[in-house]
C-alpha cells in the first residue's frame, strides 16, 4: 500500500496560513494534550532539573565560576533551564507524532483541509508554549537559591524561541521517521542528551581538555545555552551574534528538512 500524506490539493497550496480555523483548531488540540497531565509534562521536569541543581551545587557549588563576579550556581540555573526547555520541546512534537502514528488517528489529521505549513506551526507553538511553561515553573522554583534577573532579555527571547523551535522541528522530524517509541528513545540517548551534556550546561567550555573543546564549538546547543545564559548574566563563551547566527541557521536548516518530509508524506503512516 503506498504511503499517505496529506491530500494533494493541500501539498500544492502555497506555503502560507491559509485556513486559520484548522490552524487554530490543531494548535489548541495539541495544547489540551500536554495541558491534560501537567504533571507529567511541566512538573516532572522541574523536579528531575532541581534534583541535577541541589547535586551539582552541593558538590560544585564552592568552585569558582567562569565568569568574575557571577557565582557557580548563578551559572548553572540558566544552562539547566534551557536544557529543560530543549529536552521539552522535543519530547512535545516527537511523542504526540508517534503517539498519533502508532494509535491509527494521525490519518484523520492527514484528511483535514490543513496544509503541511499550518500542520507544521500548530505542532511548534503547542511546544514552545510547553517549553515556556517549563522554563517559568523552573525559574520560580530556583528562586529561593539564586535571585537571577536577565541582563538581556531581548537576546533571552530571542534564544528561547530560535532554541525552543528547533527542538520542536527536530521532534516532528523524529516523530516522523520513528515508527515506534523505542526509535525516540535512541535519538534521545544517542543524539539529545549527548549534545545537550556536551553543550556547556554544568562548566565552560574552555575547560574541556584539548580537541573536545573544539568539538564543543560544531555543536549547536552550545549556542543555544550559551546565547541563553547571555541573556541572565550578560556573560558568555561565545560571541553573541555567532551565538544568534547558529541557532538561527539550525532552525532554517531543520525547518526545511521537516517541511520537505511532510510535503512528501514521508511515512505519515504506519
Amino acid at each position: 500500500m503506498p504511503e499517505i500524506g496529506f491530500a494533494p490539493e493541500m501539498r500544492r497550496r502555497p506555503p502560507r496560513f491559509s485556513n486559520r480555523r484548522g490552524f487554530w483548531t490543531l494548535t489548541v488540540k495539541e495544547i489540551r494534550r500536554f495541558w491534560s497531565v501537567l504533571g507529567q509534562t511541566v512538573t516532572a521536569p522541574v523536579v528531575t532539573a532541581m534534583l541535577y541543581l541541589l547535586v551539582f551545587a552541593h558538590v560544585l557549588g564552592g568552585r569558582s565560576s567562569a565568569y568574575p563576579g557571577v557565582s557557580y550556581i548563578a551559572f548553572l540555573v540558566p544552562g539547566l533551564m534551557m536544557m529543560s526547555i530543549l529536552q521539552n520541546a522535543f519530547a512535545n512534537t516527537s511523542s504526540s507524532l508517534t503517539q498519533s502514528k502508532i494509535m491509527g488517528n494521525l490519518v484523520f489529521l492527514l484528511m483535514a483541509p490543513v496544509s503541511p505549513l499550518e500542520f507544521f506551526g500548530a505542532y511548534v507553538i503547542a511546544a514552545l508554549l510547553r517549553a515556556l511553561l517549563v522554563g517559568l515553573a523552573y525559574w520560580v522554583a530556583t528562586w529561593p537559591f539564586v535571585h537571577l534577573l536577565p541582563a538581556a532579555p531581548l537576546m533571552l527571547m530571542s534564544m528561547f524561541l530560535l532554541a525552543g523551535a528547533s527542538l520542536a522541528v527536530l521532534g516532528l522530524i523524529a516523530g516522523i521517521v520513528a515508527s515506534k517509541f523505542d526509535h525516540l528513545a535512541a535519538f534521545q540517548n544517542f543524539f539529545i542528551m549527548p549534545l545537550t551534556f556536551l553543550s556547556g550546561v554544568f562548566f565552560s567550555v574552555h575547560s574541556l581538555p584539548g580537541i573536545w573543546s573544539q568539538v564543543a564549538r560544531f555543536d549547536p546547543f552550545f549556542y543555544m545555552i550559551d546565547g541563553f545564559r547571555y541573556g541572565f548574566i550578560g556573560a558568555g563563551d561565545a560571541p553573541i551574534g555567532i551565538s544568534l547566527a547558529w541557532a538561527a541557521g539550525f532552525f532554517i536548516a531543520v525547518s526545511a528538512v521537516c517541511l520537505w518530509l511532510l510535503r512528501r508524506g514521508y511515512r505519515l503512516r504506519m
